[in-house]
């Protein structure tokens, strides 16, 4: 017993020894970690900033403000917060950036550094990354020198990295990529040079990419896969190549002050939540596409400074909120929009172009034509033979002349929390990072947006460009007899495969008229813009010239493939065995309609007199009437026709409009009947027999009808149909509707079958003809 309580006793002893040597071990740590922020202010100069330190100070209990922060967690220091003055000078010549961190180290458990307008200069030392727990490091307004130490890339926690404002130098390591957190990358006004490594494109958490004012040069790397970032700001340097890739997901993105010369990809009309747009100061080239200044987040464009061509119009539909566009020192031609001119807060600026608005300094419209032919021509292909003609593709770059679109730039950051994971040990309070992150914002929610998108016609296209002469051989195999589709009056047609799997069908015209490409771009100006939905829409072009006098020989037009067959094949069955049922062929009704609605009041100037037959509209996949015939003036001028002279003037000038919907009606007619009207004697007894039968009773109006159809069509969607028809057929073009009446009547009879559908469902489903 009593060596029993001796035993006890000693190891009370031994316990109280050890508890009394725990607490004093915890003191010296604090103590340590006060020795440390000591040493840093004496080591900082004792700036102003820290002047309430001294040796008293509870340094995890101090009030923070914007200028010093101090945050702990059970008694360690895990964020450290000093912003000096604007302009602070470089510390004195005995300051030791290594020593410095050699210090700063010494507080282990730091997750945020921010050091900023302190004076630190000098190599950054390898040893921050002894900080193996930092979430955010901010050292910028400094002057800091070197490379960026390759022992960063050990911080696999680093969420935020920003060194703006130093003189950081060399190339912008490959291991970034490994940063697999970091959602801020930000190295403004450094002296950063060499090509961006690929392995930016493996930070898919990255939110900002800032890497303005520096020195890199090259291709962006392929940028697509970061689905999070949303500012990409590449200001003043010296980029170059094609229009970055990227995620749709944007809201800020400038390029401003590079060597980007390329086209304008189509995809950008689908950046719903861009805000700010930059793209001034470089040579991009090509058209605009036009779906920008409606994009329904934009509010800053900036284009100034650049080549891009095309005929803006008066028409044209703008983003209320827009606050500052500048078109200024490009090649633009036409009308400022009025929509620009109409809006009250937004800075407008558009001297130095070919406009027509005349209160900015402008150009004539030729010194346009001249410059955009200049920076076009491509080099001749000197493998011809001597002896012979040389053949030599010119074209511009990214796509020709044609096409409008305004881009732009806003910056527009709000601020987020950057430490939004959870933590094993939360602290105590928590000092963030300011950084830029995504707001909500609205995306094609309102239906005057889709309806401007779908008029602008590009949906789903690439963006109109100029081919050139070795990819139309490629894509036709050197003009195979395999890939022949006809010749008619207007060229022969070929179908033709691109290297991206593509289907296209090209138009080849000769020229009878010895001309030079100039005379021309007027013509590709008009061909470039047709482009909507119910329309074979153009893809670009391509120019063959002779060598000796660089006349134009020949003129390949590039459109869309449609491989689904013909309105008329479809209606007679003979493209498969399922007949078009009646909602289909109205649809398809709807569709001409609002293709010739295009052609007349889409494009300026419009297109009439199409010359249209349901032979010549087609339908896609999706069963989309398409027009494939349009009266393009190249075509007729080259075909010794003339349609801008006397009489033929006269006639586009009073009533050009009412062929088109003269045909049109011819086309109703035979979606009721079923069959093709080929002659003039046929169209007239058919109309005789459906005027009889509006006169007569619904037996009467079905007995004349596609049999296919009888059964599963509204009479009144019928009466309505053959009303219109008989309306577009009225032999004084005064008497005819216009095209706006005849699509409202068309979509009237589509919504009455509709409801007689559903409410004949059981009917309708076994009617010759109706889907299964």
């Amino acid at each position: 017993m009593i060596m029993s309580g001796a035993f006890s006793i000693g190891m009370l002893s031994a316990f109280a020894v050890l508890l009394f040597l725990l607490v004093d071990r915890t003191e010296q740590l604090q103590s340590s970690q006060a020795q440390t922020l000591s040493r840093i202010q004496h080591l900082l100069n004792n700036p102003s900033v820290l002047s309430s330190w001294n040796d008293d100070t509870d340094f995890c209990n101090v009030e923070p403000n914007s200028s010093l922060t101090v945050v702990c967690y059970e008694d360690t220091v895990t964020q450290l917060h000093i912003i000096g003055e604007k302009g602070t000078p470089q510390l004195p010549e005995n300051f030791s950036m290594d020593s410095f961190i050699t210090t700063l180290v010494k507080l282990p458990n730091l997750k945020v550094l921010k050091l900023v307008s302190l004076g630190l200069w000098g190599p950054l030392s390898g040893k921050i990354a002894r900080l193996s727990s930092l979430e955010i490091f901010n050292v910028s307004s400094n002057l800091l020198s070197g490379p960026i130490p390759k022992e960063l890339s050990s911080l696999m926690s680093l969420q935020t990295m920003i060194l703006d404002g130093n003189a950081f130098s060399g190339q912008l390591p490959h291991w970034i990529g490994q940063l697999q957190d970091l959602t801020v990358l930000s190295l403004q006004r450094n002296s950063f040079n060499g090509s961006l490594p690929s392995s930016l494109g493996d930070l898919n958490n990255l939110r900002v990419l800032s890497l303005s004012h520096n020195g890199f040069f090259g291709p962006v790397p392929d940028l697509s896969r970061l689905t999070n970032l949303q500012v990409l700001d590449l200001e003043d340097n010296s980029l170059d190549g094609p229009f970055p890739k990227m995620s749709n997901k944007l809201i800020s993105i400038i390029l401003k002050k590079n060597k980007f010369r390329s086209g304008i990809p189509a995809g950008l009309s689908t950046y719903y939540q861009l805000q700010l747009l930059d793209l001034s100061s470089n040579t991009f080239v090509g058209p605009f596409l036009q779906q920008l200044l409606a994009l329904p987040s934009i509010n800053y464009i900036d284009i100034a400074g650049n080549k891009f061509t095309g005929l803006l119009s008066e028409n044209l539909s703008c983003n209320k909120e827009l606050m500052f566009v500048d078109l200024s020192s490009n090649l633009l031609t036409g009308h400022l929009p009025d929509c620009l001119l109409n809006l009250r807060k937004v800075d407008v600026r558009y001297a130095g172009n070919c406009l027509s608005t005349g209160d900015q300094d402008q150009q004539p419209v030729s010194f346009c034509r001249n410059e955009a032919l200049a920076v076009g021509i491509l080099p001749s292909n000197k493998n011809q033979k001597r002896g012979t003609k040389t053949i030599v593709a010119l074209g511009i770059s990214g796509g020709t002349i044609g096409g409008i679109a305004l881009v732009g730039l806003a910056f527009l950051l709000v601020r987020r929390n950057i430490m939004n994971k959870p933590s094993k040990t939360p602290p105590t309070r928590l000092i963030l990072e300011t950084v830029s992150t995504g707001y909500t914002s609205k995306i094609l929610s309102d239906a005057r947006y889709i309806h401007q998108t779908m008029n602008l016609g590009s949906i789903g296209l690439p963006a109109y460009r100029t081919f050139s002469l070795e990819e139309i051989g490629e894509a036709t195999g050197n003009f195979d007899s395999s890939v022949f589709m006809g010749e008619g009056s207007h060229g022969q047609m070929y179908r033709g495969q691109l290297k991206n799997g593509s289907l296209v069908a090209i138009r080849c015209l000769k020229m009878k008229k010895s001309r030079d490409v100039q005379n021309f771009m007027h013509h590709i100006e008009l061909i470039s813009k047709l482009r909507h939905p119910h329309v074979v829409s153009a893809l670009g072009h391509c120019f063959e010239c002779h060598w000796d006098d660089t006349s134009v020989g020949r003129i390949f037009l590039i459109f869309e493939y449609v491989p689904n067959g013909t309105l008329g094949t479809w209606l007679s069955g003979g493209r498969s065995r399922q007949l078009l049922t009646w909602a289909q062929r109205i649809a398809a009704a709807i569709g001409i309609a609002k293709g010739i609605q295009f052609l007349h009041t889409g494009i300026i100037p419009g297109l009439y007199s199409n010359n249209l037959k349901i032979s010549d509209i087609l339908l896609d996949q999706n069963l989309i009437a398409k027009i494939s015939s349009y009266n393009l003036p190249l075509m007729g001028e080259n075909s010794g026709k003339d349609g801008n002279k006397s009489k033929k003037t006269a006639s586009r000038v009073n009533h050009a409009d009412r062929n088109d919907i003269y045909e049109l009606g011819v086309i109703i007619l035979e979606l009721m009947v079923g069959q093709w009207l080929k002659t003039k004697s046929e169209i007239d007894a058919v109309k005789d027999q459906v005027q009889l039968s509006l006169a007569a009773n619904q037996v009467a109006r079905r007995s004349i009808i596609d049999p296919a159809i009888q059964r599963a069509s509204s009479d009144q969607s019928l009466r309505t149909m053959m009303e219109i028809s008989l309306r577009c057929l009225q032999s004084d073009p005064a008497d005819q509707p216009s095209v706006e009446d005849v699509l409202w009547n068309l979509q009237f009879a589509s919504q009455v079958q509709n409801g007689w559908r559903d409410s004949h469902s059981s009917e309708y489903s076994q009617s010759p003809g109706s889907p299964s």
